[in-house]
Protein backbone atom coordinates (compact mmCIF):
# COMPACT_ATOMS: atom_id res chain seq x y z
CA UNK A 1 0.00 0.00 0.00
CA UNK A 2 1.47 3.38 -0.97
CA UNK A 3 2.08 5.91 1.64
CA UNK A 4 0.63 9.74 1.51
CA UNK A 5 3.69 11.05 0.27
CA UNK A 6 3.35 9.23 -2.54
CA UNK A 7 -0.46 10.43 -3.95
CA UNK A 8 0.27 12.54 -7.08
CA UNK A 9 -0.39 16.29 -5.94
CA UNK A 10 -3.72 16.03 -8.33
CA UNK A 11 -5.04 12.96 -5.97
CA UNK A 12 -3.68 14.23 -2.66
CA UNK A 13 -5.43 17.58 -3.45
CA UNK A 14 -8.80 16.03 -4.31
CA UNK A 15 -8.80 14.08 -1.40
CA UNK A 16 -8.30 16.48 0.92
CA UNK A 17 -11.24 18.32 -0.05
CA UNK A 18 -13.28 15.26 -0.02
CA UNK A 19 -12.07 15.30 3.57
CA UNK A 20 -10.42 11.67 2.57
CA UNK A 21 -6.95 13.02 3.37
CA UNK A 22 -5.51 15.56 6.32
CA UNK A 23 -2.87 17.94 5.53
CA UNK A 24 -1.67 16.84 8.62
CA UNK A 25 -1.10 13.01 7.61
CA UNK A 26 -0.09 14.39 4.01
CA UNK A 27 2.57 16.76 5.73
CA UNK A 28 3.81 13.91 8.40
CA UNK A 29 4.04 11.67 5.81
CA UNK A 30 6.42 14.19 3.18
CA UNK A 31 8.11 14.42 6.66
CA UNK A 32 9.00 10.90 7.77
CA UNK A 33 10.15 10.40 3.61
CA UNK A 34 12.59 12.79 4.12
CA UNK A 35 13.65 12.38 7.44
CA UNK A 36 13.96 8.09 5.79
CA UNK A 37 16.14 8.52 2.77
CA UNK A 38 17.38 12.35 2.28
CA UNK A 39 20.67 11.14 3.62
CA UNK A 40 21.39 9.15 0.51
CA UNK A 41 21.17 12.17 -1.14
CA UNK A 42 20.72 15.59 0.44
CA UNK A 43 18.53 16.91 -1.54
CA UNK A 44 16.47 18.98 1.22
CA UNK A 45 19.33 20.88 2.88
CA UNK A 46 17.01 23.47 5.32
CA UNK A 47 14.17 22.32 6.88
CA UNK A 48 10.98 23.84 8.03
CA UNK A 49 9.08 21.19 9.91
CA UNK A 50 7.67 22.78 12.99
CA UNK A 51 6.14 25.39 11.04
CA UNK A 52 4.86 22.89 8.14
CA UNK A 53 3.14 21.02 10.95
CA UNK A 54 2.09 24.46 12.09
CA UNK A 55 0.34 25.48 8.64
CA UNK A 56 -0.96 21.77 7.64
CA UNK A 57 -3.13 22.05 10.91
CA UNK A 58 -4.74 25.02 10.17
CA UNK A 59 -5.11 23.73 6.34
CA UNK A 60 -6.84 20.54 8.12
CA UNK A 61 -9.03 23.11 10.06
CA UNK A 62 -9.78 25.09 7.29
CA UNK A 63 -11.39 21.78 5.39
CA UNK A 64 -13.33 20.94 8.66
CA UNK A 65 -15.29 24.10 8.63
CA UNK A 66 -15.90 24.41 5.01
CA UNK A 67 -14.19 27.18 3.87
CA UNK A 68 -13.15 27.78 0.55
CA UNK A 69 -9.74 25.84 -0.35
CA UNK A 70 -6.98 27.36 -2.45
CA UNK A 71 -5.45 25.37 -5.51
CA UNK A 72 -2.98 23.64 -3.34
CA UNK A 73 -4.48 23.31 -0.47
CA UNK A 74 -2.47 21.30 2.29
CA UNK A 75 -0.01 20.47 -0.37
CA UNK A 76 3.46 20.46 0.73
CA UNK A 77 6.69 22.11 -1.55
CA UNK A 78 9.47 22.60 -1.38
CA UNK A 79 12.07 25.72 -2.78
CA UNK A 80 14.82 25.88 -4.45
CA UNK A 81 17.59 27.49 -2.78
CA UNK A 82 17.63 30.58 -4.51
CA UNK A 83 14.50 31.89 -3.69
CA UNK A 84 14.06 33.48 -0.95
CA UNK A 85 11.78 32.18 1.95
CA UNK A 86 10.59 34.03 5.05
CA UNK A 87 12.15 33.12 7.72
CA UNK A 88 13.84 29.88 6.94
CA UNK A 89 17.74 29.92 5.99
CA UNK A 90 18.44 30.87 2.48
CA UNK A 91 22.29 30.14 1.50
CA UNK A 92 21.74 30.40 -2.74
CA UNK A 93 24.65 27.78 -1.70
CA UNK A 94 27.40 30.69 -1.02
CA UNK A 95 29.50 30.81 1.70
CA UNK A 96 28.70 34.34 2.17
CA UNK A 97 25.24 33.34 2.59
CA UNK A 98 25.42 30.73 5.24
CA UNK A 99 23.55 32.17 7.83
CA UNK A 100 21.27 34.30 6.11
CA UNK A 101 17.32 34.35 6.96
CA UNK A 102 15.31 36.31 4.73
CA UNK A 103 12.76 38.66 6.19
CA UNK A 104 9.60 37.91 3.86
CA UNK A 105 8.98 35.78 0.80
CA UNK A 106 9.91 36.23 -2.61
CA UNK A 107 7.21 36.66 -5.00
CA UNK A 108 6.83 32.60 -6.40
CA UNK A 109 6.63 31.50 -3.08
CA UNK A 110 4.19 33.96 -1.90
CA UNK A 111 1.87 32.72 -4.75
CA UNK A 112 1.81 28.95 -3.94
CA UNK A 113 1.74 30.10 -0.11
CA UNK A 114 -1.43 32.03 -1.09
CA UNK A 115 -2.77 29.52 -3.32
CA UNK A 116 -2.81 26.97 0.03
CA UNK A 117 0.63 25.25 -0.06
CA UNK A 118 2.67 24.39 2.52
CA UNK A 119 6.66 25.08 2.57
CA UNK A 120 8.52 21.67 3.98
CA UNK A 121 12.08 23.19 2.98
CA UNK A 122 14.82 24.14 0.88
CA UNK A 123 16.36 21.87 -2.09
CA UNK A 124 20.10 22.13 -2.86
CA UNK A 125 21.05 24.04 -5.87
CA UNK A 126 24.94 24.94 -7.25
CA UNK A 127 26.73 28.55 -6.12
CA UNK A 128 24.02 31.11 -7.16
CA UNK A 129 22.73 28.34 -9.84
CA UNK A 130 26.33 27.83 -12.12
CA UNK A 131 26.60 24.81 -13.27
CA UNK A 132 24.15 21.98 -13.73
CA UNK A 133 26.43 19.86 -11.18
CA UNK A 134 24.65 20.25 -7.83
CA UNK A 135 27.26 20.78 -5.28
CA UNK A 136 28.61 23.72 -3.05
CA UNK A 137 30.44 24.75 -0.46
CA UNK A 138 27.86 25.19 2.49
CA UNK A 139 25.86 21.98 1.95
CA UNK A 140 27.54 19.84 0.20
CA UNK A 141 26.52 17.49 -2.78
CA UNK A 142 23.00 16.19 -4.24
CA UNK A 143 23.35 12.57 -5.31
CA UNK A 144 20.89 10.74 -8.16
CA UNK A 145 18.52 8.99 -6.28
CA UNK A 146 19.18 6.31 -8.93
CA UNK A 147 22.97 6.14 -7.73
CA UNK A 148 23.83 8.25 -5.11
CA UNK A 149 27.18 8.92 -6.45
CA UNK A 150 26.25 10.21 -9.75
CA UNK A 151 25.16 13.87 -10.92
CA UNK A 152 21.61 14.78 -9.85
CA UNK A 153 22.46 17.32 -12.48
CA UNK A 154 21.42 21.28 -11.45
CA UNK A 155 20.75 23.47 -11.34
CA UNK A 156 17.62 22.35 -9.46
CA UNK A 157 18.89 18.95 -8.38
CA UNK A 158 17.89 19.34 -5.11
CA UNK A 159 14.33 19.57 -5.96
CA UNK A 160 14.36 17.04 -8.64
CA UNK A 161 15.73 14.50 -6.57
CA UNK A 162 13.37 15.19 -3.45
CA UNK A 163 10.86 14.85 -5.99
CA UNK A 164 11.81 11.21 -7.25
CA UNK A 165 11.77 9.92 -3.58
CA UNK A 166 8.43 11.32 -3.32
CA UNK A 167 9.36 13.55 -0.59
CA UNK A 168 7.00 16.55 -1.12
CA UNK A 169 4.84 16.15 -4.87
CA UNK A 170 5.93 19.98 -6.04
CA UNK A 171 9.05 21.57 -6.05
CA UNK A 172 9.71 24.61 -7.48
CA UNK A 173 13.04 25.25 -10.02
CA UNK A 174 14.64 27.75 -12.39
CA UNK A 175 16.18 27.67 -15.44
CA UNK A 176 18.69 29.63 -17.49
CA UNK A 177 20.79 27.01 -19.07
CA UNK A 178 18.35 23.78 -18.65
CA UNK A 179 17.81 24.27 -14.60
CA UNK A 180 14.79 23.14 -14.70
CA UNK A 181 15.00 20.77 -17.57
CA UNK A 182 18.52 19.17 -16.66
CA UNK A 183 17.89 17.82 -13.19
CA UNK A 184 14.44 16.41 -14.35
CA UNK A 185 16.28 14.32 -16.77
CA UNK A 186 18.91 13.10 -14.85
CA UNK A 187 16.31 12.51 -12.15
CA UNK A 188 13.12 10.69 -13.74
CA UNK A 189 10.57 13.53 -12.87
CA UNK A 190 8.88 16.51 -15.01
CA UNK A 191 10.57 19.88 -15.34
CA UNK A 192 8.69 22.91 -17.47
CA UNK A 193 10.70 26.35 -18.92
CA UNK A 194 8.19 28.84 -19.17
CA UNK A 195 7.70 31.44 -22.16
CA UNK A 196 9.63 34.17 -20.00
CA UNK A 197 7.62 36.57 -17.92
CA UNK A 198 4.51 33.64 -17.59
CA UNK A 199 5.98 32.97 -13.84
CA UNK A 200 7.29 36.54 -12.55
CA UNK A 201 10.38 37.34 -10.69
CA UNK A 202 11.21 40.09 -9.25
CA UNK A 203 15.01 39.40 -8.64
CA UNK A 204 16.30 39.22 -11.73
CA UNK A 205 19.47 41.88 -12.16
CA UNK A 206 18.54 42.40 -15.71
CA UNK A 207 15.23 42.66 -16.15
CA UNK A 208 14.92 42.36 -19.97
CA UNK A 209 16.49 39.48 -20.40
CA UNK A 210 14.76 36.68 -21.06
CA UNK A 211 17.40 33.79 -20.12
CA UNK A 212 16.30 33.06 -16.50
CA UNK A 213 13.04 32.05 -15.40
CA UNK A 214 11.13 30.63 -12.67
CA UNK A 215 8.62 27.28 -13.15
CA UNK A 216 7.58 24.25 -11.58
CA UNK A 217 8.75 20.81 -10.85
CA UNK A 218 6.27 17.43 -10.34
CA UNK A 219 6.05 13.59 -10.99
CA UNK A 220 3.90 14.43 -13.50
CA UNK A 221 2.54 16.68 -16.22
CA UNK A 222 -0.68 17.23 -14.26
CA UNK A 223 0.67 17.70 -10.94
CA UNK A 224 2.98 20.15 -12.79
CA UNK A 225 0.16 22.07 -14.49
CA UNK A 226 -1.39 22.39 -10.89
CA UNK A 227 1.47 23.77 -9.52
CA UNK A 228 1.94 26.64 -12.78
CA UNK A 229 -1.38 27.63 -12.28
CA UNK A 230 -0.41 28.52 -8.81
CA UNK A 231 2.68 30.26 -9.78
CA UNK A 232 1.55 32.12 -13.49
CA UNK A 233 0.27 35.53 -12.74
CA UNK A 234 1.63 39.49 -13.48
CA UNK A 235 4.25 41.46 -11.63
CA UNK A 236 5.16 45.22 -12.48
CA UNK A 237 8.23 44.40 -10.82
CA UNK A 238 8.76 41.90 -13.78
CA UNK A 239 9.54 44.09 -16.92
CA UNK A 240 8.69 40.79 -19.20
CA UNK A 241 5.43 39.61 -17.16
CA UNK A 242 2.55 40.43 -20.04
CA UNK A 243 -0.08 42.35 -19.09
CA UNK A 244 -2.73 44.92 -20.30
CA UNK A 245 -3.57 46.86 -17.55
CA UNK A 246 -6.91 46.48 -16.08
CA UNK A 247 -7.05 43.14 -17.27
CA UNK A 248 -6.21 39.50 -16.40
CA UNK A 249 -3.88 38.26 -18.76
CA UNK A 250 -4.22 34.76 -17.31
CA UNK A 251 -6.49 32.19 -15.93
CA UNK A 252 -5.59 29.50 -13.53
CA UNK A 253 -8.15 27.42 -15.77
CA UNK A 254 -5.62 27.26 -18.59
CA UNK A 255 -2.93 25.58 -17.30
CA UNK A 256 -4.78 23.28 -14.92
CA UNK A 257 -7.04 21.69 -17.61
CA UNK A 258 -5.78 22.71 -20.99
CA UNK A 259 -8.04 22.02 -24.23
CA UNK A 260 -6.37 18.19 -25.16
CA UNK A 261 -4.96 17.66 -28.13
CA UNK A 262 -4.61 14.85 -30.32
CA UNK A 263 -1.15 13.93 -31.29
CA UNK A 264 -2.21 12.35 -34.43
CA UNK A 265 -2.58 16.14 -35.83
CA UNK A 266 0.99 17.46 -35.15
CA UNK A 267 3.77 17.58 -36.92
CA UNK A 268 7.11 17.53 -34.98
CA UNK A 269 10.64 17.36 -35.41
CA UNK A 270 13.52 15.02 -34.25
CA UNK A 271 16.97 15.74 -33.40
CA UNK A 272 19.39 14.81 -31.01
CA UNK A 273 21.83 17.93 -31.08
CA UNK A 274 20.43 21.09 -32.47
CA UNK A 275 23.20 20.86 -35.38
CA UNK A 276 25.55 21.93 -32.26
CA UNK A 277 25.04 20.33 -28.97
CA UNK A 278 28.11 17.63 -28.03
CA UNK A 279 25.23 14.78 -27.72
CA UNK A 280 26.93 11.38 -26.38
CA UNK A 281 26.86 8.73 -29.05
CA UNK A 282 24.81 6.30 -26.45
CA UNK A 283 22.16 9.63 -25.29
CA UNK A 284 21.83 9.71 -29.41
CA UNK A 285 21.05 6.16 -29.64
CA UNK A 286 18.57 6.08 -27.46
CA UNK A 287 16.79 9.08 -28.48
CA UNK A 288 16.69 6.85 -31.47
CA UNK A 289 15.07 3.97 -30.03
CA UNK A 290 12.83 5.88 -27.67
CA UNK A 291 11.16 8.06 -30.09
CA UNK A 292 11.01 4.89 -32.35
CA UNK A 293 8.54 3.66 -30.23
CA UNK A 294 6.02 6.43 -30.68
CA UNK A 295 6.76 8.56 -33.88
CA UNK A 296 3.98 6.91 -34.92
CA UNK A 297 1.60 8.94 -33.09
CA UNK A 298 2.33 11.65 -34.81
CA UNK A 299 0.70 13.28 -37.96
CA UNK A 300 4.20 13.48 -39.23
CA UNK A 301 7.61 12.98 -37.44
CA UNK A 302 10.77 14.17 -39.64
CA UNK A 303 14.46 14.33 -39.08
CA UNK A 304 14.93 18.04 -39.22
CA UNK A 305 16.27 21.13 -36.35
CA UNK A 306 16.30 24.63 -37.04
CA UNK A 307 19.44 26.49 -37.68
CA UNK A 308 21.22 27.26 -34.67
CA UNK A 309 24.42 28.54 -35.98
CA UNK A 310 25.63 31.14 -33.45
CA UNK A 311 24.00 29.78 -30.23
CA UNK A 312 27.18 29.17 -28.86
CA UNK A 313 28.77 32.02 -28.78
CA UNK A 314 25.46 34.08 -28.19
CA UNK A 315 24.30 32.23 -25.29
CA UNK A 316 27.77 32.47 -23.65
CA UNK A 317 28.31 36.18 -24.17
CA UNK A 318 24.63 36.98 -22.65
CA UNK A 319 25.06 34.26 -19.66
CA UNK A 320 28.52 35.62 -18.79
CA UNK A 321 26.82 39.14 -19.15
CA UNK A 322 24.57 38.25 -16.54
CA UNK A 323 26.52 36.91 -13.91
CA UNK A 324 28.82 39.98 -14.23
CA UNK A 325 25.83 42.28 -13.63
CA UNK A 326 25.10 39.72 -10.58
CA UNK A 327 27.99 38.94 -8.74
CA UNK A 328 31.04 41.23 -9.90
CA UNK A 329 30.89 43.19 -6.50
CA UNK A 330 30.91 39.66 -4.80
CA UNK A 331 34.21 38.26 -6.71
CA UNK A 332 36.40 41.90 -6.50
CA UNK A 333 35.26 42.19 -2.47
CA UNK A 334 35.83 37.94 -1.03
CA UNK A 335 36.97 36.11 -4.27
CA UNK A 336 38.12 33.68 -1.22
CA UNK A 337 34.18 32.59 -1.18
CA UNK A 338 33.29 32.40 -4.76
CA UNK A 339 32.81 29.07 -6.68
CA UNK A 340 34.96 28.79 -9.73
CA UNK A 341 32.06 28.46 -11.57
CA UNK A 342 30.73 32.41 -10.59
CA UNK A 343 34.22 33.28 -11.12
CA UNK A 344 34.38 31.88 -14.69
CA UNK A 345 31.75 33.58 -15.43
CA UNK A 346 32.21 37.08 -14.26
CA UNK A 347 36.28 36.95 -15.48
CA UNK A 348 34.84 36.28 -18.98
CA UNK A 349 32.29 38.89 -18.63
CA UNK A 350 34.90 41.25 -18.04
CA UNK A 351 36.57 40.90 -21.58
CA UNK A 352 33.76 41.03 -23.61
CA UNK A 353 33.17 44.98 -24.96
CA UNK A 354 30.44 46.93 -26.11
CA UNK A 355 30.73 45.57 -29.71
CA UNK A 356 30.80 41.80 -28.38
CA UNK A 357 27.75 42.35 -26.23
CA UNK A 358 26.11 44.09 -29.46
CA UNK A 359 26.92 40.97 -31.44
CA UNK A 360 25.25 38.58 -29.67
CA UNK A 361 21.99 40.29 -28.98
CA UNK A 362 21.51 41.06 -32.43
CA UNK A 363 23.10 37.03 -33.17
CA UNK A 364 20.54 36.37 -30.69
CA UNK A 365 17.43 38.12 -32.62
CA UNK A 366 18.92 36.27 -36.01
CA UNK A 367 18.25 32.77 -34.34
CA UNK A 368 15.02 33.74 -32.94
CA UNK A 369 13.75 34.72 -35.86
CA UNK A 370 15.13 31.56 -37.91
CA UNK A 371 13.00 29.73 -35.43
CA UNK A 372 9.75 31.54 -35.97
CA UNK A 373 10.21 30.39 -39.65
CA UNK A 374 11.04 26.71 -38.70
CA UNK A 375 8.29 26.81 -36.55
CA UNK A 376 5.37 27.41 -39.39
CA UNK A 377 6.64 23.71 -41.07
CA UNK A 378 6.31 22.29 -36.80
CA UNK A 379 4.27 22.06 -34.48
CA UNK A 380 6.96 21.04 -31.73
CA UNK A 381 10.29 20.01 -31.84
CA UNK A 382 11.62 16.56 -29.42
CA UNK A 383 15.37 16.23 -28.34
CA UNK A 384 16.92 14.72 -25.82
CA UNK A 385 16.54 16.72 -22.78
CA UNK A 386 20.60 16.56 -21.92
CA UNK A 387 23.45 15.25 -23.74
CA UNK A 388 25.15 12.48 -21.48
CA UNK A 389 24.31 10.34 -19.37
CA UNK A 390 24.39 10.78 -15.77
CA UNK A 391 28.01 10.69 -14.35
CA UNK A 392 29.67 11.11 -10.68
CA UNK A 393 29.23 14.52 -9.21
CA UNK A 394 33.31 14.19 -8.10
CA UNK A 395 33.44 15.58 -11.75
CA UNK A 396 32.60 19.49 -11.67
CA UNK A 397 31.62 18.90 -15.25
CA UNK A 398 32.43 17.04 -18.46
CA UNK A 399 35.86 17.93 -20.01
CA UNK A 400 34.95 15.89 -23.21
CA UNK A 401 31.91 14.03 -24.36
CA UNK A 402 32.97 10.76 -26.80
CA UNK A 403 36.68 11.72 -26.33
CA UNK A 404 36.08 14.90 -27.39
CA UNK A 405 36.48 18.02 -25.44
CA UNK A 406 33.67 20.68 -24.88
CA UNK A 407 34.34 24.61 -25.31
CA UNK A 408 33.43 25.51 -21.68
CA UNK A 409 31.67 24.21 -18.53
CA UNK A 410 28.59 24.75 -19.76
CA UNK A 411 28.91 23.61 -23.46
CA UNK A 412 27.03 20.30 -22.82
CA UNK A 413 24.18 21.67 -21.77
CA UNK A 414 23.45 23.23 -25.41
CA UNK A 415 20.29 21.13 -26.02
CA UNK A 416 18.71 22.76 -23.09
CA UNK A 417 20.67 26.78 -23.90
CA UNK A 418 19.76 26.78 -27.24
CA UNK A 419 16.00 27.13 -26.32
CA UNK A 420 16.61 29.32 -23.65
CA UNK A 421 18.19 31.48 -26.14
CA UNK A 422 15.34 32.12 -27.99
CA UNK A 423 12.78 32.09 -25.12
CA UNK A 424 10.53 29.19 -26.53
CA UNK A 425 8.43 27.13 -23.93
CA UNK A 426 10.04 23.33 -23.02
CA UNK A 427 9.41 20.63 -20.69
CA UNK A 428 11.52 17.44 -20.07
CA UNK A 429 9.40 14.50 -20.01
CA UNK A 430 10.93 10.90 -18.78
CA UNK A 431 10.80 8.17 -20.43
CA UNK A 432 12.59 4.86 -19.09
CA UNK A 433 15.47 4.77 -18.88
CA UNK A 434 18.80 4.69 -20.85
CA UNK A 435 21.32 1.40 -20.86
CA UNK A 436 23.28 2.27 -17.71
CA UNK A 437 19.83 1.97 -16.16
CA UNK A 438 19.46 5.95 -15.31
CA UNK A 439 16.72 7.70 -16.24
CA UNK A 440 16.39 9.58 -19.67
CA UNK A 441 14.40 12.78 -19.97
CA UNK A 442 13.06 13.91 -23.73
CA UNK A 443 12.60 17.66 -24.03
CA UNK A 444 9.34 18.61 -26.14
CA UNK A 445 9.68 22.43 -27.13
CA UNK A 446 6.93 24.40 -28.37
CA UNK A 447 6.84 27.47 -30.38
CA UNK A 448 6.83 31.02 -29.31
CA UNK A 449 4.31 31.87 -26.67
CA UNK A 450 2.75 27.48 -26.99
CA UNK A 451 3.34 26.80 -23.22
CA UNK A 452 -0.18 25.33 -23.45
CA UNK A 453 0.53 23.27 -26.31
CA UNK A 454 3.99 21.98 -25.06
CA UNK A 455 2.10 20.91 -21.76
CA UNK A 456 -0.99 19.35 -23.48
CA UNK A 457 1.17 17.63 -25.79
CA UNK A 458 3.36 16.43 -23.04
CA UNK A 459 -0.06 15.17 -20.91
CA UNK A 460 -1.33 13.07 -24.32
CA UNK A 461 2.41 11.55 -24.43
CA UNK A 462 2.88 10.85 -21.25
CA UNK A 463 -0.61 8.89 -20.73
CA UNK A 464 0.35 6.93 -24.18
CA UNK A 465 3.94 5.94 -22.78
CA UNK A 466 2.77 4.84 -19.52
CA UNK A 467 1.80 1.43 -19.95
CA UNK A 468 4.95 0.66 -21.49
CA UNK A 469 8.48 -0.45 -19.21
CA UNK A 470 10.48 0.41 -21.99
CA UNK A 471 8.48 4.47 -21.32
CA UNK A 472 7.31 5.06 -18.43
CA UNK A 473 8.89 6.98 -15.55
CA UNK A 474 11.92 5.24 -13.95
CA UNK A 475 11.18 5.15 -9.93
CA UNK A 476 14.29 4.91 -7.40
CA UNK A 477 14.67 1.84 -5.07
CA UNK A 478 13.65 3.64 -2.08
CA UNK A 479 14.71 0.45 0.03
CA UNK A 480 18.26 0.86 -1.43
CA UNK A 481 18.21 4.34 -0.36
CA UNK A 482 16.61 3.95 3.56
CA UNK A 483 19.93 1.82 3.53
CA UNK A 484 22.67 3.55 2.19
CA UNK A 485 25.52 5.18 3.95
CA UNK A 486 25.20 9.17 4.69
CA UNK A 487 26.11 10.41 1.34
CA UNK A 488 28.20 13.40 3.49
CA UNK A 489 30.69 10.80 3.99
CA UNK A 490 32.02 10.34 0.78
CA UNK A 491 35.17 11.92 -0.23
CA UNK A 492 34.97 15.14 -1.84
CA UNK A 493 30.97 15.90 -0.35
CA UNK A 494 31.78 19.32 0.72
CA UNK A 495 32.71 22.13 -1.36
CA UNK A 496 32.54 23.91 -4.76
CA UNK A 497 34.14 20.91 -7.37
CA UNK A 498 36.92 22.96 -8.44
Amino acid sequence: MSEPCELSALEARERIGRKQLSPVELAESCIARIEAVDHAVNAVVARDFDRARVAARAAEQAVMRGEALGLLHGLPFAVKDLEDVGGLRTTYGSPLFRDHVPSADERSVAALRAAGGIVLGKTNTPEWGAGANTRNAVYGATGNPFDPMKSAAGSSGGSAAALACSMVPLATGSDMGGSLRNPAAFCGIVGFRPSPGLVPSEKRVLGYSPLAVLGPMARSVADLRLMLAAMAGDDGRDPLAATAHGLPMRRAEAFIRPRPVDLAGLRVALTPDFGIAPTERHIAEIFAEKTGLFRHLFAAAEEATPDCAGTDEAFGVLRAVSFLAAHLGRVRATPDLVGPNVHANVEEGLRYSAEDVARAEALQTEIYRRWQGFFTRYDLILTPAITISPRPWTELFPAEIDGHPTKTYFHWLALAYAVSLVGHPAISLPVGRDRNGMPFGLQIVGPRGGDALVLAAAAALEAALAGDARTARPVPDLSRLRTATPLRTAPGFLGFGG
